[in-house]
């Protein structure tokens, strides 16, 4: 499945659109050099990421720790949970998790009842990808044996959706497992920024972002799948949907995802919103919604694979 989600943005999209491009060089991945700053503000001071108070009078919710990494298990109370989730959030690998990561978990606690696994990965510069998609896939094989009647899904959005292709990509390697469904949300797959269509959609985040890839990439060439998986194989990955908005940056990988799946036998479900800016189906506009809502029939078909 393929298509062009939607017709004209709707009027809220729009405004929100118009006020994220009138942000320009205040946003914290304009630019290398806001990049820089961005880390050098993390290595200071660490932002939070805790989830929200009101989290908890929805949802069950502890906290265990792999390795270095805090791990936080969100499930339905008193509920078996239909699914199991194990979300990678986004950020550029220089941003923790924030509100409208924590929304989406709430979104698929409460719509899905699925319980959902969530890692506040250590960050670039000293998460790089030698060590962090290692101990993605880690959890991801844990969560996979631990088994669950609803089956197990892969999420992940931007640079999260990147951390999680290239760990199922490590888990078939080592053992051939998968999830039911692999979820990409706005996904970051190729840290190069190389391709001729990102100039014209943001260049000064294209600078920002290559910044950021080349800090998390560490001593590994920037088109190394465990850095850049949409450079691995995609033979037996499992079935995955994608969305993207077409006035993102990072529109091309998307759809060169598309093109690489297939040809290596891939059920993709594909979802392009005309208009949309990065990570729509987070955003607080109508298509945003009707994403999250195809992203909680997934989660709970996820058993039927």
């Amino acid at each position: 499945m393929k298509g062009e989600v939607g017709g004209v943005p709707s009027l809220r999209s729009r405004a929100l659109s118009a006020a994220l491009a009138a942000s320009g060089g205040r946003r914290p991945l304009a630019s290398a050099e806001a990049v820089r700053t961005r880390v050098a503000q993390s290595a200071r001071r660490p932002a939070s990421h805790l989830p929200p108070r009101s989290l908890g009078r929805v949802a069950d919710v502890s906290r265990t720790f792999v390795g270095a990494w805090p791990v936080y298990d969100v499930s339905p109370p008193g509920d078996e949970s239909a699914a199991q989730v194990l979300y990678v959030h986004g950020g550029g690998y220089v941003g923790e998790l924030a509100r409208p990561h924590w929304a989406l978990v709430r979104n698929l606690v409460t719509r899905a009842r699925a319980r959902v696994v969530v890692p506040a990965y250590v960050l670039a510069p000293r998460g790089t990808a030698d060590r962090t998609v290692p101990v993605a896939a880690d959890l991801l094989s844990g969560l996979i044996a631990s088994g669950g009647a609803g089956g197990t899904v892969l999420l992940g959005d931007g640079a999260g959706a990147g951390l999680a292709l290239a760990a199922a990509q490590r888990l078939r390697e080592r053992t051939g497992a998968q999830p039911s469904r692999i979820v990409l949300v706005s996904p970051w797959l190729d840290v190069t920024m190389s391709r001729p269509e990102q100039a014209e959609i943001g260049a000064p985040d294209r600078e920002g972002l290559r910044e950021a890839g080349r800090l998390y990439a560490g001593t590994l060439p920037p088109d190394d799948p465990r850095v850049s998986p949409l450079y691995g194989s995609f033979a037996g990955l499992a079935p995955m949907a994608v969305f993207g908005g077409s006035r993102d940056v990072l529109a091309a990988d998307g759809r060169e995802l598309l093109r690489r799946a297939r040809a290596a036998g891939v059920e993709v479900e594909f979802h392009e919103a005309r208009g949309l800016p990065h990570g729509y189906p987070l955003l607080p506009v109508p298509e945003g919604r009707a994403a999250r809502e195809r992203i909680v029939e997934l989660v709970r078909s996820a058993a039927d694979l």
